[in-house]
């Protein structure tokens, strides 16, 4: 959209966005002021309603129409917090009300509808599932949780275990490409942001002190799948003397099924707590969180066992704060412990693990604005270790790490500690932005010396509806404990592995006028000791092992908005988008692989089209359309037993819908994926779920 042709709506003020200070894509603590964007950085979301959130969901903005359109939202990835007018990189941002109106049954699920993101599933729900961004692997992001990093250093495969449900969530912001000068190591490929609702829900015209707000919901459907959950939020106006807010939220969600799939049965269960206090010249923020999986885990490892079994407990805790005023300083304490039990046999303790990964640290960032342009400094010190019975070197005298609930011990332990240091720049005119800065890291475990990681954005505005950019950045990643040391009859780890390390350039260009956003982006990452799981004979079990890889790609966007772009508010067809995705990869590596895991079996095309409209009064449905090619080639196995014939992997499409009846109080949805019931494989020998209907209803307080 173009900001020159103003609307006629009164604009509203959105705190939510400004006063979020852990958000790592938090604004420059000003007011959001709803009204039209002139830079197109929302284009790079593909699910409907790009630029739209409910009110229902925000109760500190004014009620004044079912939807506003966002303007300066500030989404970037520097170290020193932009505006969307101002940021040198493209973010794409999953508002509340595209997570409200998507079919997605998770946050895995939500992510589909992202372009550039690659979600694997071995079964339905969103409960075993690999994400990954422009061609990656799973372990090469970063997830975070209202800015914290919660990626898992044992293995990225049980990254996804978030401890928030649906709805929880604010918004989600996807960074791609490599952003390791901002997020240090895992943000190799790219970054994942999840930002809850937060408790600053406080209406400064309210006469009540103590605003409180609650909310529920049900759900049952297919394979005896049912669950609900429940979230209080309460707000506090302190006294005039301290000048600001308290408060918090407390959330619970439950679900469970019967699976869609062989062996693909669970139950799910997650509980968070978060809060914060906002005063005049400080705010802090706290978080806690706790998640709980036990599922059949078809094939996790090996098509060899299809009758795995996995069971996690992931637990999280942070505290940050931030100071008011031209230096504001950012520091922040986390922890968060995952305990894993595998069964490679259900109910056998043949093959059996447990693992205990603890993850905690200290992150400092300070950050000032001057005439010369706006200048952060950082630095964090992370320690990661593991207790296991099969991950690490092996535990010599007495042991003493039991088990939780078990009458085992831990016998092997690792850890590694990291140290980094980051400085960045920005220089912000009318018409061009650009940030630059550099990350200085250091690690026991695999830097003899300090490794340096730069990087460069531009962008410029040669006119109001376009946006140029152009970016350089070193990435990094470390090998999981899993690459280091996994041993099973099926895998072998490699403790002589190296960290990860790519070039990454990206250019595009983004038009936004009235209704109409567009968006073209290639990207060009030069990898260099890749990792990978890899067979180099069709008897042989899998190895961890390094490699080069070039990885290349092509992203066009197409977004409509058909109120503004007819100038009427009651259109029959609301939103429409398309998008599609060309990635094509090239391996050097001096010794010939058989079969790879992982890194090759990439998705060479994606094409997503969403359309979201209205059937009657306030009943809406959103579709979406999914279309899939993957690269790579799997091993075929029958009975449990491999046949040595390398099988491609097919394209396939799949439909779903959410219909949605809503209401200031309430409101009904029902839901269905994969509508023409079309089988299809995201990971060998794993058949997907068909046909799957739920419903369920909402409560709001």
């Amino acid at each position: 959209m173009n900001s020159k042709q103003p609307v006629t709506r009164k604009a509203t003020t959105f705190r939510h966005f400004c006063r979020g200070g852990y958000a790592i894509f938090s604004s420059l603590h000003r007011e959001v002021r709803i009204g039209v964007l002139s830079v197109g950085m929302l284009i790079s979301v593909n699910i409907p309603k790009a630029q739209a959130l409910q009110v229902s969901t925000h109760p500190d903005c004014e009620d004044e129409g079912d939807e506003k359109e966002l303007s300066e939202v500030a989404i970037t990835g520097t170290m020193a917090p932009l505006t969307a007018l101002q940021s040198a990189r493209i973010v794409s941002v999953i508002t509340a009300q595209q997570i409200e109106s998507s079919s997605a049954q998770s946050v895995n699920d939500l992510l589909k509808l992202a372009v550039g993101v690659d979600v694997r599933q071995r079964g339905g729900f969103g409960i075993q599932t690999d994400i990954s961004i422009d061609g990656g692997t799973f372990d090469q992001i970063t997830i975070l949780l209202n800015g914290v990093n919660i990626s898992s250093p044992q293995t990225g495969h049980l990254t996804a275990d978030f401890p928030v449900s649906l709805s929880d969530i604010e918004r989600i912001e996807i960074l791609e490409g490599a952003a390791s000068r901002v997020y240090g190591a895992s943000a190799f490929g790219g970054a994942i942001n999840i930002v809850t609702k937060n408790s600053t829900a406080y209406n400064p015209t309210s006469e009540k002190e103590t605003n409180i707000s609650s909310e529920a919901g049900v759900q049952g459907g297919a394979y005896a799948t049912y669950g609900g959950d429940a979230r209080i939020t309460l707000c506090h106006k302190l006294p005039s003397s301290m000048g600001g807010t308290g408060g918090g939220s407390l959330s619970f969600a439950y679900l469970q099924s019967d699976g869609a799939t062989s062996n693909s049965d669970f139950q799910r269960a997650n509980t968070y707590l978060s809060g914060h206090l906002d005063v005049d010249k400080f705010r802090v923020d706290w978080q806690g969180g706790w998640s709980y999986k036990s599922y059949g885990a078809n094939t996790f490892y090996s098509a060899a066992y299809p009758n795995q079994f996995e069971r996690n407990n992931h637990f999280i805790a942070s505290i940050g704060a931030e100071t008011k005023g031209k230096v504001r300083i950012r520091p922040n304490i986390y922890w968060h412990r995952l305990l894993d039990n595998f069964e490679l046999i259900r109910h056998s303790t043949t093959g059996e693990n447990f693992h205990c990964t603890d993850v905690y640290g200290v992150h400092v960032c300070a950050d000032v604005a001057w005439a010369a342009g706006h200048t952060a400094i950082g630095g964090e010190i992370r320690e990661e270790a593991i207790y296991s019975t099969s991950l690490g070197h092996p535990i010599t005298g007495t042991l003493t790490h039991q088990v939780p609930c078990e009458e085992l011990f831990y016998t092997c332990h690792d850890s590694r500690t990291n140290l980094s240091f980051n400085i960045e720049h920005n220089v912000i005119l009318q018409h061009f932005t650009a940030s630059i800065g550099v990350l200085s890291n250091y690690n026991s475990r695999f830097d003899e010396r300090l490794q340096f990681y730069p990087g460069i954005d531009l962008a410029f505005n040669p006119a109001p509806q376009w946006r140029l950019y152009a970016s350089y950045n070193k990435g990094f990643r470390l090998p999981t404990f899993t690459d280091l040391y996994y041993k099973s009859p099926t895998h072998e780890g490699n403790q002589g592995m190296r960290a990860e390390e790519s070039h990454s350039f990206q250019l595009g260009t983004t038009f936004r006028s009235k209704g109409i956003d567009a968006t073209i982006k290639g990207f060009y990452h030069h990898g260099t000791n890749m990792i990978d799981w890899v067979m180099y004979a069709p008897a042989d079990v899998f190895h961890s092992a390094n490699f080069n890889l070039d990885n290349r790609g092509l992203q066009v966007q197409l977004a409509l908005h058909f109120a503004p772009l007819f100038d009427r508010e009651d259109t029959y067809i609301q939103h429409l988008t398309l998008a599609y995705t060309n990635i094509q990869q090239q391996r050097r590596d001096e010794q010939e692989v058989y079969k790879s895991n992982y890194t090759m079996e990439y998705l060479r095309h994606k094409l997503i089209a969403t359309l979201d409209h209205r059937l009657y009064r306030r009943l809406t449905a959103s579709w979406s359309l999914r279309w899939q090619d993957r690269a790579g080639h799997y091993i075929r196995y029958e009975n449990a037993q491999s046949t040595g014939q390398l099988v491609s992997y097919e394209p396939y499409a799949v439909l779903d819908v959410k219909l949605r009846w809503a209401m200031q109080h309430y409101e009904w949805w029902l839901e269905g994926t994969n509508l023409t019931n079309r089988t299809y494989y995201d990971l060998g020998n794993i058949a997907q779920p068909g046909l799957v209907l739920l419903t369920g209803v909402r409560l709001r307080f």
